[in-house]
């Protein structure tokens, strides 16, 4: 028994698409943008229409296995990515679940940081396949069940896919050093099987996400550190930025380091996860990077995770209704880059691997600032309650809020896919 693997949907066509204008409506305090408004901001677009999409590529998601269906806070993904694609003229996705680790879970159950994952790497890489990895709850209640789970992950990931999005993390210090080792084996694995891991950088700014009480430090105070796994140097970590589009054609503007202050008086925020390890040394690939120290610095490169101009998601609440949300947290960053790995990988008729040493070839080239947006103004600011912490502030070049910045998929993709780096 090796647990139940299904597929859904069909290879397709490349993407058809949808008129640009309109943003998605998700409520009165936010504005969604259209995944062809996304697609137009970071230069994905002209890809799409070459038909760069991700065809032969297979992007693997772990996430949290379900039991309850309670719609909207759990749902049946086929019906999510069935409105999705509905609303927004994406071909049928290729989605592919296992439940190899959660045995006896509901393959279709879904949370809404699955669907976030899902249907943003469709949106990016609409022909690439889908593989989602069902973990038990244990994964991100223990320290021990968060190795194994990504571990298993990036095991699978290596045997059957191209590109793994890992959207959940915690601070250096919740891993004992054998855990560490452990983990980094698995990356280094996969790093020698040519698969590309990208993790988000976290949502809590330079303080690392604390430790549930069965890990090593349980309850303790906060720690100013980058979270695992996206501060091994073998991961592409992605940081967050807030940004602005037209309306009508999606025409990139601008962008600013997201953090966003808690709605409530007396609450904890969000901002852009990064800082310097504790642990890892400063990979070949950042020596002489202005702003980097000795150590690891994170994250790498950023995507918009403002829930305020968010990607519309859908959400679908049974009997044939769905909803529209919003992307938000470097979650959301995580796997649009995963999707635009998948489009590289695609371009270059091979799979890419560790994409960080080409990324930052590309960025501190002549053509930086044609490949990448440049992110120069907002901080990594965030507040835990009682304390706020200043953060890190976003400048030109690399910087410890948003990396080198969001990317421009169309000059991005061919250069990183040729080795121009």
């Amino acid at each position: 028994m090796i647990g139940l693997l299904i597929a859904v949907g069909a290879t397709g066509s490349p993407a058809a698409h949808a008129a640009v204008g309109g943003a998605g409506d998700c409520g009165p305090a936010a504005t969604c943008y259209t995944p062809q408004q996304i697609q137009a901001a970071y230069g994905i677009s002209p890809l799409l229409y070459a038909g760069i999409d991700g065809s032969g590529r297979t992007v693997v998601l772990p996430e949290l296995a379900e039991q309850l269906i309670n719609p909207p806070d759990v749902t049946d993904i086929r019906q999510d990515l069935a409105g999705f694609d509905r609303r927004n003229l994406l071909p049928p996705a290729r989605l592919e679940v296992t439940t190899t680790f959660a045995r006896g879970a509901s393959p279709w159950l879904a949370y809404a940081e699955e669907m976030l994952d899902v249907e943003m790497v469709h949106a990016i890489a609409p022909g690439a396949a889908i593989r989602v990895v069902l973990l038990p709850a244990s994964s991100v209640t223990t320290a021990a069940g968060l190795t194994a789970g990504l571990i298993d992950t990036l095991r699978l990931g290596m045997s059957s896919g191209d590109v793994i999005s890992i959207s959940e993390g915690v601070g250096e210090s919740c891993l004992t050093g054998g855990q560490r080792a452990r983990l980094h084996a698995a990356l280094r694995a996969a790093a020698g099987r040519h698969v590309t891991v990208v993790a988000s950088s976290g949502d809590t700014g330079p303080v690392a996400n604390q430790c549930p009480s069965p890990f090593p430090l349980p309850n303790a105070a906060p720690i100013i550190e980058p979270d695992l796994p996206a501060a091994d140097p073998l991961v592409l970590a992605v940081g967050g930025t807030s940004l602005s589009a037209s309306q009508q054609t999606g025409a990139y503007i601008g962008e600013t380091a997201w953090s966003l202050p808690g709605r409530n008086r007396g609450t904890d925020s969000l901002a852009s996860g990064g800082g310097f390890s504790r642990v890892f040394a400063r990979p070949a690939y950042q020596d002489g990077v202005p702003g980097v120290r000795r150590a690891r610095a994170v994250p790498d490169v950023a995507a918009d995770a403002s829930g305020e101009t968010g990607m519309a998601l859908v959400v679908s609440e049974g009997g044939g209704e769905d909803s529209v949300l919003e992307a938000s947290g470097t979650s959301a960053g995580a796997p649009l880059w995963a999707g635009l790995v998948a489009d590289a990988d695609q371009y270059a008729g091979r799979d890419l691997g560790l994409v960080n040493p080409g990324l930052y070839g590309i960025a501190r080239g002549p053509r930086y600032h044609q490949a990448f947006h440049d992110v120069t103004s907002g901080s990594s600011a965030v507040t835990v309650v009682p304390v706020t912490y200043t953060g890190y502030p976003a400048g030109p070049g690399w910087d410890p809020a948003t990396g080198w910045g969001s990317p421009d998929a169309q000059v991005l993709v061919p250069l990183l896919a040729r080795g121009q780096g």
